[in-house]
């Protein structure tokens, strides 16, 4: 859409989380060009054995709420997130989610961006 042609719009990053979360919560907030925010919300949940995320895109994460465990592929250990902790992902960089807070929601915002060529 063209800018003029955008409507304000307004949400709660804590609202609207399901009782019942059998998988991790996904939203897209944000979409544009080369960049997209989305919201994830986990409960527990954690990167299938042996599953590594690589994404073309470059990606930010901010932990609101909750506590996980990132790792990286080439480090040796996870790197423990707290709320208010961010981390800047280079794209194809594989990482995988070690653990999220059972029994209590980890809120996340996650910007996936591409950098000019």
């Amino acid at each position: 859409k063209a800018q003029s042609d955008m409507k304000a719009t307004v949400g709660n990053i804590f609202a609207n989380v399901p009782g019942d979360l059998p998988e991790e919560l996904t939203e897209v907030l944000i979409s544009a060009r080369e960049v997209t925010l989305e919201r994830i919300v986990s409960r527990g949940h954690a990167s299938p054995p042996g599953f590594w995320y690589e994404d073309e895109r470059a990606e930010c994460v901010l932990l609101l709420s909750g506590s996980a465990a990132l790792r990286f592929e080439d480090e040796p250990a996870a790197r423990e997130l707290s709320p208010g902790d961010w981390v800047n992902i280079p794209a194809r960089a594989r990482h995988r989610v070690e653990r999220t807070e059972p029994g209590k929601d980890t809120v996340w915002l996650a910007l996936y961006y591409r950098l000019p060529a």
